[in-house]
């Protein structure tokens, strides 16, 4: 009987395949043939019916799921894919930041990939994004697609575009210098110490000592160095965190020759005026409110000081026509068209342009950047909206109402009236 034949097929006495294997199939298909007692031709045609189906299974590519294809994105301005990973190789195809690219092979350092046009080549990993990190910029930009722009800037250099602020964190698109992008966030982080600054501080400690001994005193700690960091969306919505120093306010050169040391932290339009005297095509000169402060990273306010700057249609140029300084204000400015709610003039009816900025109250306390977010979020702030009125700035606040105490950076000191009549 066939149940009988011994099976003489050489197997390790551990073996027990997989139930969804294919031997286990055909040994499946053929022990049913057997207990049906198939014999002859017949058992011949189901071993080879049971054999073809078993190699169709395991052979046939479409029966099986396709893996899902890789991706990955270039995130340098521009560079080339090579023939083979060696010193001496032929470029295949250009390639450029933001470019998708199909990894066909892994290897080490390096991505065998695939454009969109079908050509392949190999390139460095350092020179791309992976999926993740992709998402995560989509993600981010989608966050912050709504945000207000608190000023605006021109690209100085050629610089790319962090997930995070920090100069380790993860990069993708890259803005070429001229761009214009719209400032949305700051932040202020400790910079990253170089190689030879930590080996000197090595070596400081050694002679601590002797220069105490030498001094008298204990030798104090240097400050932290810190920089500042800014959120940026550009005009087609790209959204990372590149360094304050890569980035100017968007002013024109008229006026910064007034910052008086200080750089432009944010400048805006409130109107325009009509000069048929200047020497220029566009004869509507723009009215700016400005705020500046100083040249140093990591401080715990956005600006110090605002000025607002009028025309002179006689002498054609900028004058200031109001300035509060010595605050510790926050952005963002806001600029409308607006009515005095509390004037009873005709002009107070009239719409005009109004703007508001927020200063730290006195009683706030110190404002220290968050160490991780490197985010400084201020505590009690006060509101002052004033008007533009012509040439003059007038103070928007109810009647009756008195200022409230503000925090200075330099103490004030009050002046005291001279020659008052008793």
């Amino acid at each position: 009987m066939l149940e009988n034949v011994p099976d003489k097929s050489p197997r390790p006495s551990n073996f027990s395949p997989r139930p969804d294997s294919p031997w286990s199939i055909f040994r499946g298909l053929c022990c049913r043939a057997c207990a049906r007692r198939v014999t002859g031709p017949g058992f011949v045609a189901c071993v080879l019916a049971a054999a073809l189906w078993v190699a169709m299974l395991s052979g046939c590519s479409h029966l099986r799921p396709r893996p899902a294809a890789e991706s990955v994105y270039v995130t340098t301005k521009q560079t080339y894919l090579r023939d083979r990973v060696a010193a001496v190789s032929n470029r295949t195809a250009a390639v450029e930041n933001g470019q998708r690219l199909e990894v066909l092979e892994h290897g080490r350092r390096f991505y065998r990939v695939q454009t969109e046009k079908g050509e392949q080549g190999w390139i460095r990993d350092d020179l791309v994004a992976t999926q993740q990190v992709f998402d995560a910029f989509a993600a981010l930009g989608k966050e912050h697609q709504g945000d207000p722009a608190v000023a605006s800037a021109v690209v100085r250099d050629d610089v790319n575009l962090h997930l995070r602020p920090g100069r380790a964190t993860e990069v993708f698109y890259r803005l070429a210098e001229g761009d214009k992008v719209q400032l949305l966030e700051r932040a202020t982080l400790p910079k990253p110490v170089t190689a030879g600054a930590a080996a000197l501080k090595s070596v400081v400690p050694g002679n601590a000592s002797k220069l105490e001994g030498a001094l008298g005193t204990e030798a104090a700690a240097p400050p932290i160095a810190m920089e500042d960091w800014w959120l940026a969306r550009d005009a087609r919505g790209r959204t990372g965190w590149l360094l304050s120093h890569y980035v100017e306010v968007d002013a024109p050169d008229s006026l910064t020759r007034y910052a008086e040391g200080q750089h432009f932290v944010g400048a805006y339009v409130l109107t325009t005026v009509h000069d048929d005297g200047v020497d220029q095509d566009n004869k509507d000169i723009p009215i700016y409110l400005t705020v500046l402060g100083p040249y140093t990273a990591g401080l715990a306010y956005d600006f110090d000081q605002v000025r607002v700057f009028t025309w002179n249609l006689k002498m054609h140029r900028y004058e200031t026509a109001f300035r509060d300084k010595n605050i510790e204000g926050y952005l963002p400015v806001s600029v409308r068209m607006e009515r005095d709610p509390y004037g009873k003039s005709a002009t107070a009816e009239t719409p005009l342009p109004t703007f508001s900025y927020k200063v730290l109250a006195a009683d706030a306390g110190a404002v220290v950047p968050d160490p991780v977010t490197g985010m400084a979020t201020p505590g009690r702030t006060i509101e002052k909206t004033y008007r533009l009125e012509g040439n003059l700035v007038r103070r928007v606040a109810a009647p009756g109402s008195k200022d409230e105490p503000e925090a200075h950076l330099v103490a004030e000191v009050k002046k005291t009236a001279k020659g008052k009549k008793r």
